[in-house]
C-alpha cells in the first residue's frame, strides 16, 4: 500500500508531504485547488509521461517521491528481486523531472529505465481516472480478469507451459530441417568420399610405410651395389671379419701366457660376432630389396593414387585413414540429426494434443464463469445511474491453432444504454461511464490482479442523489481488500472514506501555493456539509453531514 507520498515544485505545489492510512481516503477541495495535482503526481511517479511545463516557475526540477509498504506483494517481490532492486518489504518510487523536460527515475535509490518504473508502478498502484484506466484498457487485463474471477489461472499457466515447450520443439524441427536441406549435397559428397577411400583398402600400416619403401624400392640398383660391395671387403680373406677372427684366435693363445691379455681377447672376440651379425643382416636387407626392385612400378603406382587421394584431402598419406573415419562419423551424426527430426516430430504432436485438451477444458471453463461475471457486473452497473447498461466478457476465437493463454481472446463488451450495441470498452466514449464501468469491475472481481493501491479520480463525475451513495459505498467495499484513494466532489462519496483530506489553494502576489491536510471530525464535517451547502455552511447542512458521516460508519 501508498504509505507516503512527498512533492516538491511540481505546478503549483511548493513542498507536500502526506501520509496515507489503508482502507479508503477521500481527498476533496474547492474546483482547481489542485486536487488533480496528488493523481498527477502519483502517475508521474509510476511511470506516466512528463513535461517540463510541470517543474514550478522559477525552479530547475520538480521531484516526487512515493513509499510504499509490500506486504505480500510476492509478484513485485520476485520482479524487484531479479532487477537486483529488492529492500526488504518497502519500496521508494522516485522521479525527477528537470526544467529541460528530461526526466529521471529510481526504484529504492538505484537508477532505472522508465520503462522499468512503469513495470513496478502498474504493480503498485491502479490509476482509475477520467482519461486513464491503466489495467482495464488493455485486452490482456480482460483475460486475467475473467480467468481470475473463474479460478483458471493454474489451467491458463499449464497451458502456456505446453505451448513454450511446443514452440522450443518447432524451432528445434526447424533448426534441423535447415540444417538437412543445406547439407544434403555435403552429405552426397561425403559418401562418394567414402567410397572412394573404402575402394583403396587403406591400412594404416601400408600407410606409415609406403612411402619409405618407395624411396628405397626405387633406389634399389644403388643400394644393392653399395651393400655387395661392403660384403666383399668384410668377407674376402684379407678382410675385417677374417682379420678380426685371425687376431682373436692370436691374443687368446697369447692369453694364456699373460692373463692380463683376457679382456682383450673378449673384447676382439665380441667385434668379431659383431661384425658376423652386420653380415648377416646386410645380406637379410639385400635379399629384401632385391625382391622390391621387381614390384617398384606396382608401388609407383600405388602411392601416386595416395598422393591423389592425399591432395582432395588436403592432408599427408598416413593422415588417410584417420580421415577415412573422420568421414563415416559425419555421416553418422548427419543420419542421426534425420533420426532426431522424427522423434521431435513425434514429441511436437503430441504436446499439440495436449494442448488441445486443455484449451477445450480452459474454454469451457471461461464460457461458463463469463456468464456469472458478466450479470454480476452488469447488475452493479443498473445501481450506478446506468440503467439499461450491459457488461459481457466475450470469447472471440482466434485462427491460430496454438497460442498462449488458450485459444480464444477475452474482450469486455459493454452497453451504457437501451438500444445500443455492445462495443468494446476501449470504445467506450464518456469518462464518467468508463470509470463506474472500472468501479464495478473492481468491485465484483474480487480476486482480480489489481495492484494493492487504486487510485479514482473523480469517479463520480454525472452523477448524484442516490446514485452517488451507491458508488461511495462499493467504493468502501472496495478497500476492505485494497488501499483506495478518491479524488471527488460528491458529499455521499467523501462520507464513505475512512480518513478525509482537503487539498487548499493559497495566493500571494508572488506565486500560487497548494496544500493538503488531513481533516478532523469536526473539520470533515463542515467540508461535507460546504460540498452540500456551498460556500456559505448552513446548520441543517451542517446537521445532514454528520448524519452521512454517521451512517456510513
Amino acid at each position: 500500500m501508498l504509505d507516503q507520498l512527498s512533492i516538491k515544485n511540481l505546478v503549483v505545489v511548493e513542498e507536500l508531504s502526506v501520509e496515507f492510512q489503508d482502507r479508503m481516503t477521500v481527498i476533496t477541495g474547492e474546483t482547481g485547488a489542485g486536487k488533480s495535482i496528488i493523481v498527477q503526481a502519483l502517475n508521474l511517479v509510476s511511470g506516466g509521461r512528463s513535461d517540463a511545463s510541470l517543474v514550478r516557475q522559477g525552479k530547475d526540477k520538480a521531484e516526487i517521491i512515493a513509499m510504499f509498504q509490500l506486504g505480500n506483494n510476492s509478484g513485485l517481490l520476485s520482479f524487484l528481486e531479479s532487477c537486483d532492486l529488492e529492500d526488504g518489504e518497502e519500496c521508494i518510487l522516485r522521479r525527477v523531472i528537470g526544467s529541460d523536460g528530461r526526466s529521471r527515475a529510481y526504484v529504492n535509490g538505484s537508477s532505472v529505465s522508465l520503462s522499468t518504473l512503469r513495470e513496478v508502478g502498474t504493480k503498485l498502484i491502479d490509476m482509475h481516472g477520467q482519461n486513464e484506466h491503466q489495467l482495464l484498457l488493455r485486452n490482456n487485463q480482460h483475460r486475467i480478469l475473467l480467468d481470475d474471477f473463474a479460478e483458471s489461472q493454474d489451467l491458463c499457466e499449464e497451458i502456456n507451459n505446453i505451448v513454450h515447450d511446443y514452440l522450443r520443439v518447432k524451432n528445434e524441427i526447424a533448426l534441423l530441417q535447415n540444417t538437412n536441406e543445406q547439407t544434403l549435397a555435403q552429405k552426397e559428397l561425403l559418401i562418394y568420399q567414402l567410397n572412394e577411400l573404402i575402394e583403396s583398402e587403406l591400412e594404416q600400416g601400408e600407410l606409415d610405410s609406403i612411402e619409405k619403401n618407395f624411396k628405397v624400392s626405387n633406389n634399389a640398383s644403388m643400394l644393392i651395389e653399395k651393400i655387395a660391395d661392403v660384403l666383399e671387403s668384410l668377407e674376402h680373406e684379407s678382410g675385417a671379419n677374417e682379420l678380426l677372427i685371425r687376431a682373436e684366435s692370436i691374443i687368446s693363445q697369447a692369453s694364456e701366457l699373460d692373463s692380463n691379455l683376457e679382456s682383450v681377447s673378449s673384447l676382439f672376440s665380441s667385434a668379431q660376432v659383431q661384425v658376423q651379425e652386420g653380415i648377416y643382416d646386410l645380406r637379410d636387407y639385400l635379399s629384401k630389396v632385391s625382391e622390391g626392385k621387381v614390384n617398384i612400378a606396382e608401388l609407383e603406382k600405388r602411392i601416386s593414387h595416395l598422393h591423389s587421394l592425399g591432395r582432395k584431402h588436403n592432408c599427408q598419406i598416413p593422415e588417410l585413414f584417420q580421415v577415412q573415419k573422420d568421414i563415416q562419423s559425419s555421416l553418422a551424426e548427419l543420419d542421426s540429426s534425420s533420426d532426431k527430426v522424427e522423434e521431435l516430430t513425434t514429441k511436437m504432436h503430441q504436446l499439440e494434443l495436449n494442448y488441445k485438451k486443455n484449451a477445450k477444458a480452459l474454454t469451457k471453463h471461461r464460457q461458463q464463469s463469463s456468464k456469472t461475471l458478466s450479470k454480476k457486473v452488469t447488475d452493479v452497473m443498473q445501481n450506478l445511474g446506468m440503467p439499461g447498461s450491459e457488461v459481457v466478457f466475450s470469447l472471440n476465437t482466434t485462427n491460430e491453432p496454438i497460442r498462449l493463454n488458450g485459444q480464444e481472446e477475452v474482450v469486455i463488451n459493454v452497453k451504457t444504454n437501451i438500444g445500443q450495441d455492445l462495443r468494446p470498452l476501449n470504445k467506450v466514449a464518456s469518462g464518467g461511464e468508463l470509470s463506474r464501468i472500472s468501479l464495478a469491475l473492481s468491485v465484483v472481481t474480487n480476486k482480480s490482479e489489481l495492484a494493492p493501491s487504486i487510485v479514482f479520480d473523480e469517479v463520480d463525475v454525472g452523477i448524484s442523489g442516490s446514485v452517488a451513495e451507491v458508488v461511495g459505498r462499493l467504493l468502501r467495499k472496495l478497500s476492505t481488500r485494497y488501499q483506495v484513494l478518491c479524488v471527488t466532489h460528491l458529499a455521499q462519496v467523501a462520507a464513505q472514506g475512512h480518513e478525509h483530506m482537503k487539498v487548499i489553494k493559497s495566493q500571494n502576489e508572488d506565486a500560487t501555493y497548494t496544500q493538503m491536510t488531513v481533516l478532523n471530525k469536526e473539520q470533515r464535517t463542515d467540508e461535507v456539509a460546504r460540498i452540500l451547502g456551498g460556500i456559505k455552511v448552513s446548520d441543517k447542512a451542517r446537521l445532514a453531514a454528520e448524519e452521512m458521516i454517521k451512517e456510513s460508519a
